[in-house]
Order: C-alpha cells, then sequence, then structure tokens
C-alpha cells in the first residue's frame, strides 16, 4: 500500500515537471517571435507582402469616385512618386490669362477664326481621335450633361462638360481668402507625413523634437484660428520653422511607402471634396438658370390680381390683327418683362409704329398678368395680342406652351482641344408651338418671330421687303456648326457641309409654309425619330427640325443678328453696336442675375423702371 502511494506520487510529480518544461518552451517560442517580428520590419521585409490598398473615411456619395489604388506602382519608382505627390497638394493659385480680344465678325466664325474670340484657351489636352480624324461634336439638351468627355474634371475640359458654367465661374472667381491658415493646414499635413518615418532614426532625435514641437504649435493654432485674421502676429517666423524642419526631413532617406500612402489618402479625400463641390456648384448654377426669380413671380400675381380686382377691359382692334397689309411679330414667351423689352425695343427704332402688330402668345398662368401689364404699359401706336395658346381652338385638343429650345454643342477634335478656340456653343431652334402658326394666324401671309431673348437695335421693316426666293424661313446662319457634324443626326438624306439656322430673328412665309406642309413634315420626322427610342424628346425634336427645313432656309446677312450674348464674355464692343438685333441665347439671361454685367444695360434700358409694381416685387435686372 505505501509502495503504490509512493510510486503514484512520483508520476504525478514527473507528469508536473513536463507541463512546466512545455510551458517554458512556449514562453521562449513567444519571446523569439516578439523580437524577430519588429526585426523583420525594420529590415524592409514587409515590403514584400501586398498592400491590401487604401481606404478613405469619406462618406459615400453619388459623385464618389474610384479610390487610387496604391498597389498598382511598383516599389522602385516610389521617391518619385512622393515628389509628385507633394506638388499635387502643394496649393496651385490661378494665373491670370491675358486675353486679345478681337472684333467678332459676326456670325460667320470658322474653327481658325474662334481663336481670336477672345476665350480663354486651355493648355493641349489630347482628345479621343476620330477614325476619320473629323471634328465630332455631340449634343445635349440645355441643362442635360453630354458624354463629350472622359471623367477628368480638370479645368481644361470643364467648358466641353459643363459649357458656360466654366466662364461664368472664371470670370466670378474672388480671390482665395485666408491663404496663410490654408498654407498652415498644408503644411502640417506634409509633415505628419514625415514624422514616423524620422521617429525612428534614433540618431535623429533632435529633428524628431523639432518636427513634434513644430506640429503641435501648428495644431494649437489651428485650433483657435480659422481666418488669418485670427493668427498670432509672429506667425510668420512659425512658418519658416516649420518649412526648414520639413525640408529637413526630406533631405533622409525615409519610408517611403509609408509617407506615400499618408499623402495619398490626404489627396483622395481632396479630390473627392472638390469634385463633390464641383459638381454641387454646377446643379445650383443650373437651378439658377431654370428657376424664375421670386420678384418675376410676384410680379406675374400682382398683375393677376389687379387685372381682376380693376376690372380692366382691353380694347382690342381685331381688324388690324388679321390685316395682312400691316407688320406683324409673333413673340412666344412665359415672361411678362422679357416679352416687354422685346416690344419697347422694336417700337423705339421704328419709323413708323402705327404699322406694327405685336401677337404674344403665353401660357394660361400669365395669360391675365401680360394682358394687365400692356394696358398699363401700352407702346406708342403698336397693336399688341395677347393669346393663351392652351385656349385657343385648334385641333391638337392638349396644347401646351414651348418656348424655343436651346442646346449646347460642344466639340472635341482629332487633335487637342488647344486647338479649338471656342469648344461650346448654344443652338436656339423652334419648338412645338412654332408649328402651330400657320393655323393660329391663317390669314396672315409673313410675320416675324422675335424670341423673348431679344433687343432689337434698328428698325426691322426692310425685312418685309426681302425677296426670299421661294424659301420659308429667313434665318442667320451659325456656320461654325454644320449638320455632318451631329452625331446623333440620323436617319433622312441631308448635306453634311450645311451650316446651322438660329432661332432669334426668323422671318416666316406662312402661305409658302403652308403650301409646302413644313407642320405635317415636321411632325413625320419627329415620329420616325421616336419610333428609334433611346433619345430625349428635346434631341429628337433638335433633329426633326434640322431636316424639316433643310433647302428651306432663306440666308439673312450677319448684321440682322447677333448671338452669344448669354454665354459669350468677349464680344467687341463695336460689334454689338452695329447689329440690328441682340440674341441673349445661353444660360446667363439678361434678366437674372447670373446674366453677364456688360451686356446687360442694352436690355435695361428698355425696361419701364416706373411701374409700381417693378418696386413693390423689388425687381432689379
Amino acid at each position: 500500500m505505501k509502495g503504490g502511494g509512493v510510486g503514484g506520487g512520483g508520476g504525478g510529480g514527473g507528469g508536473g515537471k513536463r507541463r512546466w518544461k512545455v510551458l517554458v518552451i512556449g514562453v521562449l517560442v513567444l519571446v523569439i517571435l516578439s523580437m524577430l517580428v519588429p526585426l523583420a520590419f525594420l529590415l524592409g521585409l514587409h515590403n514584400s507582402f501586398h498592400s491590401p490598398g487604401i481606404v478613405t473615411l469619406q462618406p459615400s456619395s453619388p459623385f464618389e469616385r474610384s479610390r487610387i489604388n496604391a498597389t498598382k506602382h511598383s516599389q522602385r519608382d516610389l521617391s518619385n512618386r512622393v515628389d509628385q505627390v507633394l506638388q499635387k497638394i502643394n496649393p496651385v493659385l490661378p494665373k491670370k490669362i491675358d486675353i486679345n480680344v478681337v472684333p467678332r465678325d459676326m456670325n460667320r466664325t470658322s474653327i481658325s477664326d474662334s481663336k481670336n474670340r477672345g476665350l480663354p484657351v486651355s493648355p493641349a489636352v489630347v482628345a479621343n481621335p476620330s477614325p476619320v480624324n473629323k471634328t465630332k461634336t455631340e449634343v445635349s439638351h440645355k441643362g442635360v450633361q453630354g458624354e463629350t468627355v472622359n471623367a477628368d474634371e480638370t479645368q481644361r475640359t470643364c467648358q466641353v462638360k459643363y459649357g458656360s458654367y466654366c466662364l461664368w465661374r472664371e470670370e466670378n472667381k474672388e480671390p482665395m481668402k485666408d491663404a496663410k491658415v490654408k498654407h498652415m493646414k498644408d503644411l502640417l499635413f506634409v509633415a505628419r507625413a514625415y514624422y514616423p518615418s524620422i521617429a525612428k532614426m534614433p540618431s535623429q532625435s533632435k529633428l524628431t523634437r523639432d518636427m513634434k514641437q513644430n506640429i503641435q504649435e501648428f495644431e494649437r493654432i489651428l485650433i483657435v484660428s480659422s481666418a488669418d485674421a485670427d493668427l498670432p502676429p509672429q506667425v510668420d517666423k512659425k512658418f519658416e520653422k516649420m518649412e526648414a524642419v520639413i525640408s529637413k526631413a526630406k533631405s533622409f532617406p525615409v519610408d517611403c511607402n509609408n509617407v506615400d500612402k499618408k499623402l495619398r489618402q490626404i489627396l483622395d479625400l481632396t479630390e473627392d471634396e472638390a469634385t463633390f463641390h464641383m459638381k454641387q456648384s454646377v446643379f445650383l448654377y443650373q437651378l439658377a438658370v431654370h428657376t424664375m426669380p421670386k420678384s418675376l413671380h410676384c410680379l406675374s400675381m400682382r398683375l393677376t390680381v389687379e387685372y381682376f380686382k380693376s376690372g380692366s377691359v382691353d380694347v382690342e382692334d381685331n381688324e388690324k390683327f388679321s390685316d395682312p397689309s400691316l407688320l406683324h411679330f409673333v413673340i412666344i414667351s412665359d415672361n411678362i418683362l422679357a416679352s416687354s423689352v422685346v416690344i419697347n425695343s422694336t417700337v423705339l427704332h421704328a419709323r413708323e409704329s402705327k404699322n406694327f402688330v405685336f401677337h404674344v402668345l403665353t401660357n394660361e398662368q400669365n395669360y391675365f398678368a401680360m394682358k394687365q401689364w400692356f394696358i398699363r404699359n401700352p407702346c406708342k401706336q403698336a397693336a399688341i395680342q395677347v393669346l393663351n395658346i392652351e385656349k385657343l381652338e385648334l385641333d391638337n385638343s392638349d396644347v401646351k406652351l414651348s418656348l424655343p429650345a436651346e442646346f449646347r454643342v460642344s466639340f472635341l477634335s482629332g487633335d487637342n482641344l488647344a486647338s479649338q478656340g471656342k469648344r461650346t456653343h448654344y443652338l436656339s431652334l423652334f419648338s412645338q408651338s412654332h408649328y402651330l402658326l400657320p393655323k393660329i394666324f391663317h390669314k396672315l401671309k409673313k410675320v416675324v418671330i422675335l424670341d423673348h431673348d431679344v433687343v432689337v437695335q434698328r428698325d426691322l421693316s426692310p425685312l418685309w421687303e426681302l425677296d426670299m426666293e421661294g424659301k420659308v424661313n429667313g434665318a442667320v446662319k451659325e456656320c461654325s456648326v454644320r449638320l455632318g457634324q451631329l452625331k446623333s443626326l440620323k436617319g433622312g438624306s441631308f448635306d453634311a457641309n450645311a451650316c446651322l439656322w438660329m432661332s432669334g430673328l426668323n422671318v416666316i412665309d406662312l402661305a409658302r409654309w403652308r403650301e409646302l406642309g413644313v407642320s405635317e413634315t415636321y411632325q413625320k420626322f419627329y415620329k420616325q425619330q421616336m419610333s428609334g427610342g433611346g433619345e430625349s424628346r428635346e434631341a429628337i425634336a433638335l433633329q426633326a427640325s434640322l431636316l424639316t427645313f433643310q433647302d428651306k432656309v432663306y440666308t439673312l446677312d450677319d448684321k440682322w443678328a447677333l448671338s452669344g450674348l448669354g454665354y459669350d464674355y468677349y464680344i467687341n464692343t463695336q460689334t454689338i453696336k452695329n447689329a440690328a438685333t441682340l440674341h441673349y441665347n445661353g444660360n446667363m439671361k439678361p434678366w437674372l442675375e447670373l446674366g453677364i454685367p456688360q451686356y446687360k444695360t442694352y436690355w435695361r434700358k428698355h425696361l419701364n423702371r416706373e411701374d409700381r409694381f417693378l418696386s413693390d416685387c423689388n425687381v432689379n435686372p
């Protein structure tokens, strides 16, 4: 019994010793591994492992771009990429571009001549060349982004992507505020990127302390300073110290991979933020363009109320409205002030205004306001008729007012964008409402159509004396854009070298229109294009209009109309004075705050500012 007991105790002691030996060996293995892993990182062996890439912390948004993956770059050019990233994040201030303003030869603009139009020309950007090395043109409806360029959103391709917004942004750019605070943030980012690598160098303990001290000082200053005015008086010396420390840190061989990743994270966040703000500003610009100003809406409502309160009686001369011997003008508009300016400027320059008859086609919402305005503000001896297009007895039971459609046409050449002095045009063409005019004015033989964004500077009576040689539509042509350049134009036979005609000022032979069945031809082309599918109604209407009037347009002399005052900042003053009519085609209309300031004067002087409703509604275009 005792022997068995002793033997059992000895076996238990031996088992306990073996367990202790296993634990000791395990601890020694862990100690050795804990020493080897840091040693491997110090020797740079971790560079042989694949990096999972960079993950940024910015919330996802509709405009989020794809991230830059660090694994796509080889390790041998790390130092070069670090320098490139540092150059990218340094603040780049825009340089003033010297602009030579050359007189514009009206609308006869060729690609070579457009270089001298005074538009800022960007550095060379290689575009996607076409197979036949010809200029390609893409059309996008106003407010819709066309697929004209790749995802590159730099300033060099801004006009092609966003049109007149880019010109407006450049003209209204304010000098950068709080530049010192922004520069401090940049230096702080760079210092933070280099600090971990310098801190690992035992021989650079002094530099490490200096960097840490400068980083902490910058952080303390930025906590309490959000503007240059809040900075302490001796901040310039702190700039010099930080720049000296960063310069010294760059002179040492650092862990480029760590610095590269840190700076790429900063670059990604900055690019994403800049892209978001760019798209947001473009959206707000388009919103301001398409939204009626509050003051104009107030004016329409006040006039409507006044019409019913006062019981105004509009004495219309029905004989004049249907007399084909008089000079008839047609304006399609829902804008009271714009229509008033067109009529005032036309009557002011007329030799005999008693022969002028104006027909204003509007919608039901603005009908009574429009009538009340012209009752309160008659134009000399000219007759004015306001028609509600939605209440006219026509074949179409559901007729809605549609204003002249504007399209942005952007160019991409086979060479580069720098060779295109003018890369964007705005074309205005007839809308669906224009094709109803022969039925609305069935007793008239000839009319002149004026868009509501037009200002007249000469007597237009000679337009009725033109021999249009059997053509239907007398218009000024835009030869810088040709039919063959429109990629979306398809179906039917057309002359690829034919110039595009513009609305704004159009002499229409209604008798010839009815004889040739132009409205029926338009509907036929429109239905054919609609059956194809895949395109917007606006783009289809553009194609149908161009094909309908092919070989039916009589070319007016360029002196009759000057276009571009709604998007081109650099039209020569003398050229403007010589034009018979000024057309504010484009996004920057003269009644909007976005309008080009130097062109607003020609529009404002024809506005009746004495009407009390203008002051009541704070209308100050």
